[in-house]
């Protein structure tokens, strides 16, 4: 089996609906707009309940199957990020400072697609529920659902979810079993010292210097504080401090990623983070102040879960498009508040050569939202079998 006929068969529509919602990209929980756009579309196609506010503007559509069977939750996620875009394109971004540069308006359609294709045909025992998302990029918006007890209102039994992947071949799926996706943290060290003049350092307490000794040491967490086989990233990305060559500042700003796995690693990134921050600010003559953010949790896949949609992933594509056992990487996502709660699988879906996520020259290929609606839409078939 390849992409699904009746979903090729509106893949114009399909282009249409994400070059909208790329033209007017929206910011973690404010989809207001995006949200009523989705809606419009599955009032359009005749799905059976509409649920909105959820996470203040997500949104949960429930389809029926001609046979009562379980509910399985199939995800995407909605929000843009907070870039000028670059692309040119005539449907580029009409808000200035925010674009779709992740590909979540791709993310949308594909669901949306597979939304048109369920409620039309309905060859399934059990229910679907379309969890549109915001807040993936900032805000958790995953875990917001979950707290306000979105898997249980709706007893959903397992949940999907695809992202695109630039660089990929396009229509090639990869996933893994386990781990997929990094937990990630933030820390933030603000430096305080005695500004003075240039000229005369000695009568100063340089937080310049002792910034410089703190992402120095900060870097010895993973060379010499870890075990070297297990994954850890430690990325200071901001260093902030100064106004002029010939004055010592009062104050530096430091912050920087954290990217773990293991729940006793990210513990002791958190320790000895603290004690370096401490003792190189002591060292300089300076007071320093850590605070460390705990975000996004690992993603972990569902060994069987995972096993399955790859393999309806291949009927999609052929199994030679299809990496059952990528590997794991360091980014993070969301979707593993719903993994934790229940049984699933995260995959990725390669959408060709072109920029890369997160860039101002990123888009979206329209060509793959057919090949992850059909995805979406045999994953429902699949999982909730009509009898006979």
């Amino acid at each position: 089996m390849a992409v699904i006929n009746r979903i090729a068969g509106f893949a114009d529509d399909m282009t249409a609906w994400r070059r909208h919602l790329h033209a007017h990209p929206e910011l973690s929980f404010n989809c207001v707009n995006t949200a009523a756009y989705v809606v419009d579309r599955l009032r359009e196609f005749g799905v059976d309940d509409i649920h909105e506010g959820l996470a203040k503007t997500g949104v949960v559509a429930l389809i029926h199957g001609r046979a009562p069977g379980p509910v399985i939750g199939l995800r995407a996620d909605m929000d843009a990020l907070p870039i000028p875009e670059e692309t040119g394109a005539t449907y580029a971004s009409t808000i200035p400072g925010a674009m779709h540069a992740c590909g979540h308006d791709g993310h949308t359609t594909m669901l949306l697609g597979a939304a048109k294709y369920l409620a039309e045909t309905r060859n399934f025992a059990g229910t679907v529920a379309l969890i549109f998302q915001p807040a993936e990029e900032d805000g958790g918006g995953a875990g917001v659902m979950v707290q306000e007890g979105m898997l249980d209102r709706f007893a959903i039994t397992e949940v999907y979810a695809l992202h695109n992947a630039p660089g990929v071949p396009e229509g090639q799926f990869y996933t893994t079993p386990g781990p997929i996706m990094a937990a990630v943290d933030t820390f933030h060290i603000h430096i305080t010292g005695r500004g003075g003049h240039g000229a005369m350092p000695h009568e100063t307490a340089d937080p310049v210097i002792a910034a410089c000794g703190i992402v120095q040491a900060i870097q010895t967490i993973v060379s010499r504080n870890h075990y070297a086989l297990d994954d850890l990233v430690v990325s200071v990305t901001q260093i902030h401090t100064g106004t002029a060559e010939n004055i010592i500042p009062e104050t530096a700003y430091v912050n920087g990623t954290v990217r773990t796995f293991d729940p006793a690693v990210q513990t002791m990134v958190q320790r000895r983070m603290a004690e370096i921050v401490a003792g190189v600010a002591a060292g300089y003559g300076v007071t320093a102040e850590l605070r460390y953010d705990v975000h996004y949790p690992a993603t972990v896949n569902d060994p069987a879960k995972t096993t399955f949609a790859a393999e309806v992933a291949a009927e999609v594509v052929g199994p030679d498009m299809v990496q059952a056992n990528a590997g794991r990487e360091m980014g993070a996502e969301d979707f593993a508040y719903f993994l934790q709660q229940r049984p699933g699988a995260y995959l990725f879906l390669g959408q060709g050569d072109g920029a890369g996520l997160h860039n101002a020259k990123y888009d979206f290929n329209d060509r793959i939202a057919p090949i992850g609606a059909s995805f979406f839409a045999r994953i429902a078939e699949r999982a909730l079998p009509l009898e006979g």
